[in-house]
């Protein structure tokens, strides 16, 4: 993965440079020695401990093929997934976008998955063989898309009876803008009935040991009554933490581009503005030992900084580290305090 230059892959088409990636990276997991975190920037939140607070999120390796690998490119922790219950094979292609000029995605990949159980029987044998001590592991949870809202649970919890084993925590995914009707779940009583059932789900797999935390990934394109509710819900429903931002809709930043106008959330340095303010007033509400994990346009140190400072405990980075490569995990695990 290493010999791969992100210059190269960047020559390719998107989708197929994002096959090429995963395909090295599992090879490069494949070297016998286990995954090695940096260990700058220590820290324990959720009952888990952090190498360094610099983590993937979740888009890239949807389908756990290429953890051991990631892991061994230093993240403090790695987000896997989107994962449904059931495989599908996502939106027609082509669904995912590049905006050099910008820094920027555009994806429509509609939750493109294997399936769960493909997910746990490649993370099973990952924790069999000990390849991942020392590397936080979380599972991005999503519902299929022809599951109607109202069982939108169902698909979340299953996906939670069958990883909980295997992952150190779980992001309930209501934010993507890819799934018909899916941000919905964000708002209301839909919000309030998915979390309660989730929350009776995490609490009666973790009886006789300790429960797996359970996050909520929320989008960039929230006004402020909104992230109140949100940030009631999360209160109320006692979650472990949250994640901002998902992609946006916005499509502001890059409106002359000539991509624009395709569907799909973007992703990047139009974000980074966006994503920060959102952290910001979540962690005015939320408490203050509520762990924020924020992401979204965070592509050198100086923004990783900045969201740190705007309250968030560790970050996440996706489409700065497909621009840059692995070189950036190095760089934001040794340089932010």
């Amino acid at each position: 993965m290493l010999a791969i230059s992100p210059k190269l892959l960047l020559a390719l088409p998107p989708e197929i440079a994002h096959e090429v990636a995963i395909s090295g990276l599992r090879l490069f997991g494949r070297l016998p020695w286990r995954a090695q975190p940096y260990t700058c920037g220590k820290r324990t939140l959720f009952g888990c401990e952090f190498a360094n607070p610099i983590g993937l999120a979740a888009g890239l390796d949807k389908d756990a093929i290429a953890v051991a690998g990631l892991a061994r490119l230093g993240f403090g922790f790695v987000e896997v997934g989107t994962v449904t219950p059931r495989a599908q094979p996502g939106n027609p292609r082509p669904r995912l976008f590049r905006l050099p000029e910008h820094q920027a995605l555009i994806n429509r990949m509609g939750f493109n998955n294997q399936g769960v159980l493909a997910m746990v029987r490649r993370l099973d044998a990952l924790r069999r063989r000990d390849q991942l001590a020392g590397t936080i592991i979380g599972a991005n949870l999503g519902k299929n898309k022809d599951t109607p809202l109202a069982e939108a649970a169902r698909d979340y919890t299953l996906c939670m009876e069958h990883l909980h084993p295997l992952v150190d925590y779980f992001t309930l995914n209501l934010s993507s803008p890819n799934t018909p009707g899916l941000r919905q779940l964000q708002h209301g009583d839909e919000l309030s009935k998915l979390l309660y059932e989730v929350k009776e789900m995490q609490q009666r797999l973790g009886q006789g040991g300790a429960v797996t935390p359970l996050l909520l990934k929320v989008a960039p394109d929230l006004g402020d009554e909104d992230i109140e509710r949100i940030a009631e819900q999360i209160v109320a429903h006692e979650l472990d933490g949250l994640i901002a931002t998902n992609t946006t809709l916005d499509r502001g930043i890059v409106a002359e581009h000539r991509l624009s106008d395709e569907a799909g959330g973007l992703s990047g340095a139009p974000l980074t503005s966006a994503s920060r303010c959102i952290v910001q007033k979540f962690r005015r509400i939320l408490p203050a030992e509520l762990p924020i994990i924020g992401v979204g346009g965070i592509s050198n140190v100086d923004e990783a900084q900045a969201m740190l400072n705007a309250g968030a405990n560790l970050i996440q980075i996706y489409t700065s580290f497909i621009f840059k490569g692995p070189n950036l995990v190095r760089s934001l695990a040794q340089n932010i305090a």
